[in-house]
């Protein structure tokens, strides 16, 4: 039986979800303003980016709808909001073309993973435009197929 392949140890959290639900018209590098307990739940891997997207404000860009749980030893003077928004580390070309794509275009910005890259978090973010039902099923037959050809290819080479 064939494995799965392994995702990289440097991965935090996918968002699976996003490629099914959207299609992903273009993929930015972002980095992430946490906090010190952020970080310390991140190395835990206790993040879940599933239901996020990025949100324009005063011309910057937030991480909004990512969870980050916190750990038990949390220190006790510092109140951890699991869900707050968090500012996203993107240079002005980048953020304008971001604004005006989605402004104008009718399009979407969705994370897609949140990683490690050298000791700082990461989040691959991308401009995304909704599917229809069709185009769902069409991909869903799409990765069978594929699935169904491999099966085929293997057993005729025996």
């Amino acid at each position: 039986m064939a494995k799965k392949p392994k995702v990289a140890d440097n991965t935090i959290a996918l968002n699976k979800r996003a490629r099914h639900e959207y299609f992903i018209e273009d993929e930015i590098e972002a980095g992430l303003e946490l906090q010190g307990w952020e970080v310390k739940a991140l190395r835990a891997g206790k993040a879940n980016i599933g239901d996020s997207y990025v949100i324009f404000r005063n011309g910057e860009a937030f991480l909004f709808g990512a969870t980050f749980t916190p750990l038990q030893a949390t220190s006790t003077h510092i109140v951890a909001d699991p869900t707050r928004t968090r500012k996203l580390l993107l240079n002005q070309r980048e953020l304008d073309t971001l604004m005006g794509k989605t402004s104008r275009d009718g399009f979407t910005v969705v994370a897609l993973s949140l990683y490690w890259k050298k000791a700082w978090a990461k989040v691959k973010i991308g401009l995304a435009k909704g599917k229809k039902l069709h185009d769902k099923r069409d991909d869903i037959k799409d990765r069978e197929w594929q699935v169904a050809k491999q099966r085929i290819m293997k057993h005729a080479n025996r």
